[in-house]
């Protein structure tokens, strides 16, 4: 079997011609020409001995003849020799006759040789045709050694020593008899021998041709891989030296030393001693004579950032004895890079550079992993940016990260090594801050961290200006888990935005109750909508020219079977979070149209629409399905829409108001002034009516107040724009008169009458005639603000968690007072800014509510105090 693959691997003997062996004609092929150029230059440098022979043997000749007499016997053979001989050397040449082809040459040669030799025949004739002497026999020696010396500096070109032997068979053209047999016999099996060896040439010649063939494509392959691609090889001796290294690898290593050939391969790489697959050094492998594979190695010279993957055998030679090492690589620079590439973008934050959302788990985790019994306290910021999506919505996202760098530059200043600062996602970033618990040291830093981000910033030639609300937890104090201080952080951070924003809170216990508490209302709120507990109340529209109903505003309330009634500034918010104002706001539409087509034609019903309702594309056909289910005509059907719809202006906005008109309702813009108040949207959107907000309307009859000012801005406006309006919230009959006056079409408020039941508001505007009367305070108190806000109350010498409702510069109303016991008149201490009490006295206790009067007037202004968000107003 061995054989047979060996001989299957053999190449194959070429058929070749007579000529072609002979050296005679035209080559067929280029490895014949080569082969033919070859034999010439060894031919080429065996000439001068040829020569040299010629010129000894002639002279001797001559000696010998001019001895005898007879110099002209010799003369001429020995010079046709030597002639002869210097023609062979000039066509042989490959610096000569350049002009003829090879093939010519060759043809030149072997004639010249044949000279050569017939010269050589008949001067050894000469030279035994002398006169018996010692010389003679010497010129007769030297003739036939000058022959065999041709013949065999000839040899290499079969062709001319052939010529050169057959030529000398002439000295035997005298011989008779078995002389000539034997001479003609040998000289036969000379013929047979180079005709042999002229075959074994050629296909040796083939043989190698074939071989450097192959082996050039070889070099061409590995010279292709060593420079244009990622691998490269390297080989070593017995000792483990250096004896092979790829160029460019050569380069890279860049050793300012001693060059890499010659120097151990233990002394020019190191291994990644991190990686779990080379378990082994390369000393082992080299001492031990094993193969390795895939070893991670770098430099011990040059760059440390250049890695390569490596792998080596152990070579044998054929008698099975070691030589050394032989292997490849390959480049792993690239791939490192490009996996810390992937580990950064895992850990980091693409756009602001900052740690992302799994690397400050990381961080916290690492920051709460203490041993059993120490204690290192570590702190964690929330932070919220406040009004940043009002920069997306109006400038363009390209704007808003931008701006989102500038802040994490900002942060990473102001923070500097005192803790990690990472991004979450959106416009929320967090900060670790390890071995701190310094609550007065914390809340300066999160004063610090506001008041930076509250600057303006430059972008694009544009001043933005932003806030920032900030909730901390304490470990362990709130928590000695990332998952719990993650948790009670959050909760810091929605107290603080409740509070106001621009501000920053520290977690409370109280603060996971009322969590728990908005959850289980949520709970609650769902079982409520699918029980129907939810039912609507119906406050009066009534003209300012004769004082008569016009239209209801329908308000959502709330009875729960177990608290009792619940407040829409309870509930509502809680809806917008958990995604249940959209199905609250279609029972609110179809409710209401229900009731109202039951009174007469000329009274409308308004319905307050949510942001979110707003933007469905479906609502149109929620409107129209509402009217069409009811039977209430369209122009009787009022929407109000707060300004919070205009964040995200489009054509899809456009469409929807275009779609509402289509279906013949009214549109009225609710609580106009407190939000954007950007007047180019009431050019485009085409609303019937202005709602102006009751903070503008509350204390405009008190002397000094320019409430009445804007109010008659407000007006002047709406009539330019041929638009109706409505006053809310006026409570005092002093300022019927007052909005009377400065042109208000329409007034709503519990100066005529609070919210009341769907069949009460059929009585009024049917048995009742449709007048409303006045009622309530007839002269204005002081302007109160409403609020939603916690503060700590600190009654009979203990500290509670109260919320307040609404506040003057002489009082507020609160409530959380539920099972406490308490009188008017008692003295109580009020937080109303953070940190700091004030003293105050209750009027009044009722159902956990309670009124306060402050013991000093308290400056409003001190408060902080943004516009309430109302993305739905049902009470």
């Amino acid at each position: 079997m061995a054989r047979r693959a060996a001989a299957a691997e053999r190449l194959p003997r070429p058929r070749l011609p007579v000529f072609a062996v002979l050296g005679l004609g035209e080559a067929e092929a280029a490895w014949i020409e080569e082969a033919r150029a070859a034999q010439m230059r060894i031919a080429a440098a065996a000439l001068p001995f040829l020569l040299v022979a010629q010129l000894l043997a002639g002279a001797v000749a001559a000696g010998a003849a001019l001895a005898a007499g007879r110099l002209d016997a010799v003369l001429v053979p020995a010079g046709g020799a030597v002639a002869a001989g210097i023609a062979v050397w000039l066509f042989l040449l490959e610096r000569s006759w350049r002009g003829l082809k090879l093939s010519a040459r060759l043809s030149l040669a072997v004639v010249a040789a044949a000279c050569m030799g017939l010269a050589q025949a008949f001067l050894l004739r000469a030279c035994l045709a002398l006169p018996p002497a010692p010389i003679a026999g010497a010129a007769a020696c030297a003739a036939a050694a000058a022959l065999i010396v041709g013949a065999t500096a000839l040899l290499p070109i079969r062709i001319a020593s052939l010529a050169v032997a057959a030529t000398g068979a002439l000295v035997a053209a005298p011989m008779a008899g078995i002389a000539a047999t034997v001479e003609t016999l040998f000289l036969l099996l000379f013929a047979g021998l180079l005709w042999h060896l002229a075959r074994h040439d050629l296909t040796t010649a083939f043989q190698r041709m074939k071989a450097d063939r192959e082996s050039g494509r070889a070099r061409r392959l590995v010279r292709e891989h060593e420079n244009h691609g990622t691998g490269w090889f390297w080989e070593t001796d017995r000792t483990g030296r250096i004896t092979y290294l790829s160029e460019k690898v050569l380069k890279e290593l860049g050793a300012p030393g001693e060059p890499a050939i010659g120097r151990p391969l233990t002394e020019i790489f190191e291994m990644d001693s991190g990686a779990p697959e080379t378990e082994r050094s390369l000393s082992f492998h080299l001492s031990s004579r094993t193969s390795f594979s895939d070893y991670s190695v770098r430099s011990v010279d040059g760059k440390k950032d250049l890695w390569w993957s490596i792998s080596g055998r152990p070579m044998v030679d054929k008698f099975g004895q070691f030589r050394g090492f032989i292997g490849g690589g390959s480049d792993l620079s690239a791939k490192r890079r490009a996996e810390a590439e992937i580990t950064r973008l895992a850990l980091f934050d693409s756009l602001t550079g900052l740690a992302n959302r799994q690397r400050m788990r990381f961080a916290l985790d690492q920051a709460l992993a203490q041993p059993q019994g120490s204690y290192r306290p570590t702190a964690l910021f929330l932070l919220d940016l406040d009004r940043f999506k009002a920069v997306n919505d109006t400038l363009g996202h390209q704007t808003g990260d931008e701006l989102l760098k500038q802040v994490a530059q900002r942060l990473i200043r102001t923070i500097g090594d005192a803790g990690m600062v990472g991004r979450l996602g959106g416009d929320e970033f967090e900060i670790v801050l390890p071995g701190e618990n310094d609550r007065d040291a914390l809340a300066r830093l999160a004063k610090a961290v506001i008041a930076s981000l509250s600057q303006p910033y430059a972008i694009g030639g544009t001043s933005i200006s932003i806030g920032c609300s900030i909730g901390i937890a304490v470990a362990p104090d709130d928590g000695d888990e990332s998952q719990i201080l993650v948790r009670n952080a959050d909760l810091a951070l929605y107290a603080a935005k409740g509070d106001g924003r621009g501000v920053h809170r520290f977690y409370r216990e109280e603060m996971l109750v009322g969590a728990k508490s908005r959850k289980m209302l949520e709970d609650d709120l769902r079982k409520a909508l699918a029980d129907g507990q939810l039912h609507l109340a119906y406050q009066p529209v009534v003209s300012t020219i004769g004082a008569e109903v016009v239209g209801f505003e329908a308000l959502i309330r709330w009875t729960h079977p177990a608290r009792g009634p619940v407040s829409p500034v309870d509930f509502i918010p809680v809806a917008e979070e958990c995604g249940m104002i959209e199905a609250i706001g279609e029972w609110v539409l179809r409710t209401a149209c229900a009731e109202a087509v039951k009174w007469p034609d000329s009274i409308r019903v308004a319905v307050n629409v949510s942001a979110i309702q707003f933007v469905n594309p479906a609502f149109p056909r929620l409107v129209v399905s509402a009217l069409a289910a009811s039977g209430l005509p369209p122009h009787r059907l009022e929407l109000e829409i707060t300004e919070s719809v205009f964040l995200d202006e489009g054509a899809s906005s456009d469409e929807t108001f275009g779609r509402l008109k289509a279906i013949g309702i009214r549109l009225a813009l609710d609580d106009f002034g407190t939000g954007y108040s950007s007047l180019g949207y009431l050019r485009k959107a085409p609303f019937d009516k202005i709602k102006i907000d009751q903070s503008f309307v509350r204390g405009a009859a008190a002397p000094g107040s320019r409430n009445a000012a804007i109010i008659r801005a407000i007006v002047t406006l709406a009539e330019t724009l041929g638009m109706e309006t409505t006053a809310e919230g006026v409570e005092v009959q002093d300022e019927i008169a007052l909005i009377r006056e400065l042109g208000c079409s329409h007034i709503q408020g519990y100066v005529y009458g609070r919210p009341m039941k769907a069949e009460d508001a059929e009585r009024l505007v049917g048995d009742g005639g449709g007048k409303a009367q006045a009622s309530g305070y007839r002269v204005s108190r002081a302007p109160r603000t409403t609020m939603f806000r916690s503060a700590r109350l600190e009654l009979h010498g203990r500290r509670r968690h109260v919320r307040i409702r609404n506040i003057s510069s002489s009082g507020a109303m609160i409530d959380g007072l539920d099972g406490i016991a308490s009188e008017a008149g008692a003295e109580v201490m009020i937080e109303l800014i953070e940190e700091q009490m004030f003293r105050a006295s209750l009027r009044w206790v009722k159902d956990g509510k309670a009124g306060l009067q402050f013991a000093e007037p308290f400056d409003l202004s001190r408060l902080k105090m943004g516009p309430e968000p109302r993305a739905l107003r049902y009470g």
